[in-house]
């Protein structure tokens, strides 16, 4: 199973963690292949976000993308006798563990500039699943998921960034405020390139594929449940 990525609060050269993350999946295929053991990879629905409509398991993207070409690498090496399978993750993996995410490093940009800001109206949409969900298709896609599979990670199919300002905002008593597309890098630092993504992304596939059913609280729940804003600042 493979959950790394050498991005650490997404600070580092990403084109250089992309080198190195299909280098050493690469590795892990190699020592795996002809076993017809399981091998679980980590990508992100982030990746589709360009489709300008809803994301499904089914869609397959050019290798060239970055992270893309870990992920066709994977899926491909269901040929080689490995029962392989490539989960993406929504951007969002929430829950009390989350402390170095998409969601403590906006609550702490809003701390620091004063306000909540979302891009233009804020309508873009983002899925979240909670950390015990994702948890859970994890130990599924090992036990069970079937050699090529794409599943992805995903509760919420797709939350209005809008939104998730305005729980910031309200939890930090900050104002709620639209960015404009010549701030944005100014604003929110190094999330800026993700702020305006659309990315709703389904999970029909992967739910009946491997009977997985999220239980656990939405990503505004948790943010609403008040425990980001008590942790200490990433």
């Amino acid at each position: 199973m493979n959950l790394a990525f050498n991005n650490v609060g997404m600070r580092t050269d990403f084109m250089e963690s992309v080198r190195q993350d299909q280098a050493a999946v690469e590795a892990m295929l190699g020592v795996l292949e002809g076993t017809n053991k399981p091998f679980v990879n980590t990508s992100g629905t982030l990746i589709l976000s360009f489709l300008g409509r809803l994301g499904t398991e089914e869609d397959v993207l050019d290798s060239a993308l970055p992270r893309v070409g870990t992920e066709n690498a994977v899926i491909e090496s269901a040929a080689r006798g490995i029962r392989s399978s490539s989960i993406r993750l929504s951007p969002s993996v929430h829950g009390e563990s989350d402390l170095h995410g998409f969601m403590p490093g906006l609550i702490n940009i809003a701390r620091e500039t004063g306000v909540s800001g979302y891009v233009g109206d804020g309508n873009n949409r983002w899925p979240g699943v909670h950390v015990s969900d994702a948890a859970r298709l994890y130990r599924l896609a090992v036990e069970s998921a079937p050699a090529g599979s794409r599943l992805h990670g995903v509760g919420d199919e797709g939350v209005a960034f809008k939104h998730i300002a305005e729980a910031i905002g309200r939890n930090l008593d900050v104002p709620v405020v639209s960015i404009s597309p010549d701030d944005v890098a100014e604003h929110f630092s190094y999330l800026a390139m993700f702020v305006g993504w659309d990315n709703p992304t389904s999970n029909a596939i992967t739910r009946k594929l491997l009977d997985w059913q999220p239980t656990h609280p939405g990503l505004l729940e948790d943010l609403n449940k008040g425990f980001y804003f008590d942790a200490p600042n990433p």
